[in-house]
């Protein structure tokens, strides 16, 4: 599998014989002022000796980019430009490679895992990647935890025990510098072709990672845990991209203990953050929240409580009024209703007769009859059909 591996490796994935860092030229301007990275996160559960499966994804920043499909075996390309400057080919080796290192990654972990006195079930996390920081060139990472706690990492040309992680982790990084072709292929992978597809990615994507997209604020009350306090809340959502600085302030001063939520993502790509702030009911007044954003311009959004407390009595206000009107309307139709029925109450049946009039006043008699009918029936229909309004 070593040799398969160093095939792929060599030529389209990694040109070139030399591991030391490279410098990335020609990257956006963007790219060249603030830090980013391309990062793999992979978590692989061993629920016993006999069956583990892995979830793997790639990120570009707080974007995620790839994706590995366990069943499959395949990469999903999460974005039109996850393939960055990479041709087809590199890009089909390059599955290929991972396709191998998963497979052979579960299993010898499964070999090995009595030895190194892993007691299942459990987890194994890697975090790997590369990051372009202005003026720094490129920094390379390789990470590996046990049951979420910091247990290795590649440093240099050799894998390295984390603090302490105790001799488990020792000995299992004494067994993987014993492997010279392993150490060739992980320094090819972080220090050439990571930096390679970063700046690619950076380039082909340049458009989506540059947009503006304005944030929406507004403010609300939460539940406050004291009667006599009012808990203020702002809400930021809808911006893009994630860097952003939200905070409720009296005057020009930041009030002490504002508390900020983690800026989540949104199911269309943007960012949503809550700022919060316990106050006694009676200092509300001057109190804002500012909102500061690239997309802005400069101009910052500005939320005054003041103003957002008469407009929740305003609605409150309306609210009222018409559940008021409602409830009128509803009183109205039901008294129409009751009248009705009580018309109907007193309405003379009709009645047969015998014919002992003329053939005229018979015709007569009978049209009434039939006109009283269909009042009767028109009536009963239309009480029907107030009833069924209400």
């Amino acid at each position: 599998m070593l040799f398969l591996l160093s095939l792929l490796c060599q030529g389209l994935l990694c040109p070139g014989d030399s591991t030391a860092v490279p410098q990335v030229t020609g990257l956006p301007h963007a790219a060249a002022e603030e830090p980013h990275a391309f990062h793999m996160l992979q978590s692989s559960s061993f629920v016993n000796n006999s069956w583990a499966y892995t979830q793997s994804s790639g990120w570009l920043d707080d974007l995620q980019t790839h994706h590995w499909d366990d069943v499959l075996g395949t990469i999903r390309f999460l974005r039109p430009w996850s393939g960055g400057n990479f041709s087809k080919e590199e890009l089909k080796n390059l599955q290929a490679l991972f396709q191998l290192y998963y497979h052979g990654f579960i299993r010898e972990v499964q070999v090995f895992a009595s030895q190194f006195q892993f007691e299942y079930p459990f987890e194994l996390q890697i975090s790997s990647g590369c990051s372009i920081r202005s003026g720094k060139g490129t920094e390379s990472f390789l990470m590996g935890a046990y049951q979420g706690t910091d247990f290795l990492s590649f440093q240099g040309n050799s894998w390295q025990p984390s603090p302490g992680a105790g001799s488990r982790a020792q000995n299992v990084c004494r067994l993987l510098n014993n492997y010279r072709d392993i150490k060739e292929l992980v320094q090819s992978l972080l220090f050439q072709t990571c930096p390679r597809f970063l700046a690619g990615l950076l380039k082909a994507g340049k458009a989506d990672l540059e947009r503006q997209v304005k944030p929406e604020a507004w403010a609300s009350k939460g539940p406050a845990p004291d009667p006599s306090h009012v808990l203020l809340v702002c809400h930021v959502s809808g911006f893009y991209p994630k860097p952003v600085w939200v905070a409720w302030m009296r005057g020009a001063q930041e009030q002490p203990g504002t508390q900020k939520s983690d800026v989540m993502p949104n199911a269309d790509g943007t960012w949503y953050l809550r700022v919060t702030l316990d106050v006694k009911t009676q200092e509300t007044s001057g109190l804002y929240c500012r909102v500061k954003h690239s997309s802005l311009g400069g101009h910052d959004l500005i939320i005054r409580w003041d103003e957002y407390s008469v407009l929740l009595t305003l609605i409150c206000v309306t609210v009222l009024v018409t559940l008021i009107m409602l409830i009128a309307l509803q009183y109205w139709f039901q008294k129409q209703s009751s009248s009705h029925k009580v018309l109907d109450s007193h309405l003379p049946a009709p009645t047969m007769t015998v014919n002992t009039l003329g053939p005229r006043r018979s015709r007569h008699q009978l049209c009434s009859v039939k006109e009283l009918w269909s009042k009767s029936i028109f009536l009963k229909k239309w009480i029907t059909s107030l009833n069924q309004r209400q």
